[in-house]
């Protein structure tokens, strides 16, 4: 059993909001633009390094008629995602050695993965559980606008207990996450490097922004809650003594951005982020 990184990198109740609310059916058409994939051919889709399955459930509501897989080594997002994700089969597997025969799928996608895994690997695992003419999808965060409501500003009290932990980078380091950084110009020369042709690329933009009319108050509050849990976790990962109390403190905080937000008192908090699309044929 591998709980590494659910355990020690991110939570899984982060991971999933945030990506339930970044593949939302609000945002999907812009990724449809740009994967071109038929949605009524009998695809055999798989997702490298799946989490706990967001993306695939996305996938499997806009591509119906496909057959979806998700892949992770982490046990505990495999065990959610077959919990909470209906319609697409899970299981355990690394990207660097995919449990799938050569020339297997029409499709592998990716998201966020890349980062983490060494290059030759990462890309050619991909390149051979595809079939001749299969599309290869990655998609990667690059941007982001991060803009706090005033009501959740850190208070001093906060800014101490942050201030007081030791620096995350080296731990983050064991666990090899970011450890492949590659730039917009990088990753498109990398899918073709590893023989991948007719490379494309493009963006969409995901704008989670509560107060902003365009969503409805279910999506608004979910964008406050994903928050609300990133926070939780953030502190819980401390395992400092204080935890119980800066939890409390956090979820006062949240309690009140939720109700300015049921009472009409607009705080303009934003998340933005850019996700680059790369799209090559093998």
């Amino acid at each position: 059993m591998n709980t590494v990184w659910s355990e020690n990198v991110q939570g899984i109740m982060t991971l999933y909001l945030s990506r339930k609310l970044r593949f939302d059916d609000m945002f999907f058409s812009q990724y449809e633009k740009i994967f071109r994939l038929d949605t009524e051919k009998k695809l055999r889709i798989l997702e490298v390094g799946c989490g706990p399955g967001a993306l695939c459930g996305a996938l499997h509501r806009h591509y119906p008629a496909a057959l979806i897989v998700g892949v992770d080594r982490d046990s505990n997002f495999i065990a959610f995602s077959k919990e909470n994700v209906s319609g697409v089969d899970f299981l355990e597997g690394d990207a660097t050695a995919l449990p799938f025969d050569d020339n297997s799928f029409d499709v592998t996608i990716s998201n966020t993965v890349q980062e983490h895994i060494e290059p030759s690997a990462f890309w050619g695992e991909q390149y051979r559980v595809l079939k001749p003419g299969g599309l290869c999808i990655c998609l990667s965060t690059r941007k982001s606008i991060v803009c706090t409501a005033p009501c959740l500003e850190a208070t001093e009290e906060e800014k101490k207990f942050w201030a007081s932990q030791p620096d995350g980078r080296a731990e983050l380091e064991k666990y090899q996450v970011c450890r492949y950084p590659a730039s917009e110009a990088e990753i498109p020369a990398a899918m073709e490097k590893y023989g991948f042709r007719d490379i494309t690329t493009g963006y969409a933009l995901i704008d989670l922004t509560p107060d902003d009319p365009k969503y409805s108050a279910e999506m608004a509050e979910a964008m406050i809650e994903a928050e609300r849990q990133s926070s939780a976790d953030g502190i819980r990962s401390t395992r400092s003594p204080d935890v119980s109390r800066m939890l409390q403190k956090s979820d006062e905080k949240f309690d009140r951005r939720l109700a300015l937000y049921r009472s009409g008192v607009k705080q303009w908090d934003t998340t933005t982020s850019v996700i680059m699309i790369i799209r090559g044929v093998k």
